[in-house]
């Protein structure tokens, strides 16, 4: 569980703050983060180099950025696309429906909608004066420490550095194994916006952004010294002749009120009064309570000893390496915990790791795939606590939305379109070609449903209504019927990002009625009604959303056997477009199962094939996304191709998705993706293995969520499943799927024999709170 190198993190390391670029440097270093501090270690030995980030630091302002000119036109604009105009319908939106304010294009660093920013970096100049031997840079996931080791000379120093979401402070440690050899600067800097100093035993960064009308904030750096001297030169810290150094940095941002700097400083002040090792000691104790709850053992590979950029061009040479398909997944879980915890915003375009003023697409929260993609792991993963801050931002995003909701549209409830930041932005972007997706907020209400789903928590789902309620009440007032079939349809719409041969053969995106906007209306109504049922409230809302259900315009089949995208069966400007949108509802959504819509699922087939055909899921998320379709389907080799193709080339060396530009969401789905291929809990069973491919006939899992409130370990050999145990949170009665031939041969529980009901390939099991369930199979 190590990435681990042999050099620092080295490569061009100047920096174009203003333009979509990450340092080859960047790249290759390691990441750590408590959820709201980060820093990438690049490990350097005469310096080194700490990035740091605090998760809040954007640039821009709130601002009122909705259209009140866009409601008189909405209903010329349907009009329009009811009547196949079309491209004539694309330009009215273009000229009244969207944002009247800029948003850059993903460059707004400078604007109002604002940019995810880096805090600033810490660089430490040493007085070394001989080259360095046996040098190795590591990252321990187990321990989310970050560690730098090398011989100079007699003496074999080390650092190393941790982000304690305990104390709310990063921690570097430097160390050497003879007395009196630490001689080295410390300074803090920012490109922009910042001012610093250094008095006695600390070093202050602190600015302001946006030409001064914009968020404030601070870095607070102690160095605390065993031996030798500290003393304050200009702007920086000089330390002589430490036997070793203990570094503290806290920061904060005026984000989330006035005390910030008071804050800070009481997190620095408290951290200084506790010594190294208790600062380690809590911070491992509190990591490991959420890492430490899945394991994954995919059985070792000859290359496990080597350096992990080694390892990861072998793959790219063609190398079977299982053991790395593991340590990628269990990055990915350390990278959740490491940039979203409870009170905190939620993971970003780059979790919470970004160098530069200008981060590509604004760092910002993509609402049309990526932001959700990155918490497709949380539950399954056993990282439910890591999901709070996406489902307290959604809840943030109601009184904007409603807004937006009122001024744009003339309906009820919230909504969000396909950007949005810190500062509540739901208003379409000012780009006609991407800025109507009003599913968006559907999208989200889907993991505030499957939050409730995989723990069956009543008293959250209380909390949770409201929020899905109201994102249903804009849905009913939204949609409409369109003239041929009656159904009711959103209009205008979109299937974000993807365009159309419309009429005059010109390219056009907005629509009536795309299929990924009808599957969310879909999800979103089944969960609103099954919440009301489940907790005995709203039955007349129940009753209406059932009726709106009832005549939502169903899945279509094209002419080439494909699930169509649009209502009609346009023509593809692209056919191998980088979104499956279109299969939202065979994954993340459950309304296309193999078993439950088996004609749909051959749909479905057929369009993943005909991107694939034409180059579609070649970025790095894309692969993620093809391994979670093709696990749905139950098609292991082709699920393990889109991870291989992900790991060969799109996978950075520090293990980071190279989307490209550098986007976290790939490292999260893919975590997703090799989940269902080992469990999958959708279709109202708990299925055992049913994607796992050849490459992988041995192994085991321990941990894994499935939805119901039930733990879930497994054990496999020569492609079959040999054992598995179940540890259920609620009494409940489950059906349960082992792979293809296989069937229960014993079940045993913590009061004795467990009665499984044997159906066909499936079994029934009724389980008890508390209860372990050991299960053989033959």
């Amino acid at each position: 569980m190590k990435l681990w190198y042999q050099q620092p993190a080295q490569g061009d390391q100047k920096r174009t703050f203003y333009t979509w670029y990450n340092t080859e440097a960047w790249l290759r270093a390691s990441p750590v983060g408590n959820g709201r501090l980060g820093a990438m270690i690049h490990g350097g030995v005469a310096e080194e180099h700490l990035q740091l980030n605090e998760e809040s630091l954007w640039s821009g302002w709130p601002e009122d950025s909705n259209n009140s000119d866009a409601l008189k036109h909405l209903p010329q604009v349907r009009s329009l696309l009811f009547a196949g105009k079309f491209a004539e319908a694309q330009d009215l939106t273009q000229k009244h429906l969207c944002c009247p304010y800029s948003l850059g294009a993903g460059n707004a660093a400078d604007l109002s909608f604002g940019s995810y920013q880096t805090l600033g970096d810490l660089r430490l100049r040493f007085d070394f004066a001989q080259h360095a031997t046996d040098y190795r840079r590591e990252l321990d996931l187990e321990t989310a420490i970050a560690q730098v080791s090398f011989s100079i000379g007699e003496t074999r120093f080390s650092r190393e550095t941790f982000a304690s979401a305990v104390d709310q402070v990063i921690v570097v440690r430097l160390s050497g194994t003879r007395p009196g050899m630490l001689s080295f600067a410390a300074r803090l800097d920012r490109p922009a916006c910042a001012v610093w100093n250094a008095p006695a035993h600390d070093l202050t960064l602190r600015g302001r952004l946006s030409q001064g009308r914009g968020m404030k904030f601070i870095a607070r750096l102690r160095v605390l010294n065993q031996g030798g001297s500290v003393t304050s030169v200009g702007e920086e810290l000089r330390v002589d002749r430490a036997d070793s150094v203990t570094l503290l940095l806290t920061a904060a941002t005026d984000y989330r009120g006035r005390d910030f700097q008071k804050i800070s400083q009481e997190q620095l002040e408290a951290a200084s009064g506790k010594s190294c090792e208790q600062l380690r000691a809590a911070h491992v104790t509190e990591y490991r309570s959420l890492f430490a709850r899945v394991e994954l053992d995919l059985c070792g590979s000859p290359m496990a000893e080597l350096p992990t950029d080694q390892r990861l061009q072998a793959v790219a040479n063609g190398a079977q390496d299982p053991a790395l398909a593991a340590l990628y997944f269990q990055l990915g879980r350390y990278l959740l915990i490491s940039s979203s915890r409870p009170g905190c915003l939620p993971a970003n375009l780059q979790g919470i790791w970004a160098e530069t003023i200008q981060t590509p697409w604004n760092g910002d929260y993509h609402a049309d795939l990526n932001l959700q993609m990155n918490y497709w792991p949380a539950e399954v993963a056993n990282l439910a606590e890591c999901h709070q801050p996406l489902l307290e931002f959604t809840d943030s995003l109601r009184v904007p939305g409603r807004r937006t909701a009122k001024v744009h549209y003339g309906a009820r409830g919230w909504l969000v379109n396909i950007a949005t930041n810190v500062w509540g932005f739901t208003a379409p972007s000012d780009d006609s070609r991407w800025s109507h997706f009003t599913g968006a907020g559907a999208w989200l209400c889907q993991h505030l449903w499957g939050h409730y789903d995989f723990g069956r928590d009543e008293q959250y789902l209380r909390w949770a209504y409201p929020i899905l309620k109201e994102a249903a009440e804009f849905l009913l007032d939204y949609l409409v019927p369109e003239p041929k079939h009656g159904w009711l349809v959103s209009a205008p719409s979109s299937s974000p990002e993807n365009a159309y041969i419309g009429d005059g053969g010109k390219p056009v995106t907005i629509c009536a009625g795309s299929s990924i906007d009808q599957q969310l209306a879909q999800d979103l109504f089944t969960h609103c009604i099954s919440a009301c049922e489940i907790m005995g409230i709203d039955g007349e809302f129940a009753a209406t959303l059932r009726q709106a259900r009832a005549r939502l315009a169903p899945p279509q089949v094209g002419r080439l056997g494909q699930l169509q995208e649009w209502l009609e069966d346009f023509e593809e400007v692209e056919p191998g477009h980088r979104h499956f949108s279109h299969l939202f509802a065979l994954y993340p959504g459950c309304q296309i199962t193999l078993r439950g819509a088996p004609e749909l699922a051959q749909a479905a087939q057929v369009s993943i094939q005909r991107r694939i055909d034409h180059g579609g899921g070649g970025w790095g998320w894309g692969c993620a996304w093809l391994m979670c379709l093709w696990a749905r389907l139950g098609e292991p080799q082709k699920a393990y191709e889109a991870l291989s193709l992900l790991l060969q080339k799109f996978t950075l060396p520090n293990l980071f998705d190279d989307g490209p530009p550098m986007q976290i969401d790939g490292n999260f789905g893919a975590v997703a993706g090799i989940a269902e291929m080992l469990l999958q809990s959708h279709a109202g069973e708990i299925a055992l293995l049913p994607a796992l491919p050849a490459a992988w006939p041995t192994g085991s899992f321990k941990g894994l969520r499935a939805r119901g409130g039930i733990e879930v370990d497994a054990r496999w050999g020569k492609g079959k499943i040999v054992a598995a145990t179940l540890r259920p949170s609620l009494g409940i009665r489950q059906r349960l799927r082992p792979p293809r031939g296989q069937r229960i041969a014993t079940a045993n529980g913590a009061r004795g024999e467990i009665a499984a009901e044997q159906q066909g390939e499936t079994a029934t099991l009724s389980l008890q709170a508390g209860e372990t369930v050991q299960l053989t199979f033959q």
